[in-house]
């Protein structure tokens, strides 16, 4: 039991204001990073760097900042269905960091740049579509929708 302002409060009962948590000991959250720092760039920070991989012939490292699996596995699987991407694979090194490194191996008919550009365009025109189809399907549905419940309430 605690004594807070003449009153005595038990442990598990305890409020959760700062002046009762732990001394010397980080609260939970002291461990996270601000949501907002997992995807705005920092000043100077590049959103993509390449570095030429110089132990295998049409390789490179990309490393994506403030990224995570969602972009890694559409890139990987973008780039495998290309027939000039020998290799493609994804990491992301550590959870709480959100970046995540590819690695791209063509066979030397276009640059592992070239391939990377290649995918973003097709996936970007594909989500277009997907976008667009998706909207097209909503707005017959709610026509239809209305249709049925204007029909009910007997004011169609």
């Amino acid at each position: 039991m605690r004594k807070v302002s003449g009153l005595r409060i038990a442990p598990t009962m305890m409020p959760l204001n700062p002046e009762f948590q732990r001394v010397g000991r980080p609260a939970a959250e002291d461990n996270v990073s601000n949501r907002f720092e997992l995807f705005l760039l920092g000043p100077g920070e590049k959103k993509v760097t390449e570095e030429t991989d110089t132990r295998i012939p049409s390789a490179s490292v990309f490393t994506f900042k403030k990224e995570d699996h969602t972009l890694g596995n559409l890139l990987r699987s973008r780039l495998l269905q290309s027939p000039h991407v020998l290799f493609s694979g994804y990491k992301v090194p550590h959870p709480l960091v959100s970046e995540f490194i590819l690695r791209i191996q063509t066979d030397g008919s276009l640059t592992p740049r070239q391939a990377l550009l290649n995918a973003c365009k097709e996936l970007v025109n594909d989500l277009s579509i997907l976008s667009r189809e998706f909207t097209k399907e909503w707005e017959l549905r709610k026509m239809v929708g209305e249709g049925v419940d204007g029909a009910a309430n007997g004011t169609h």
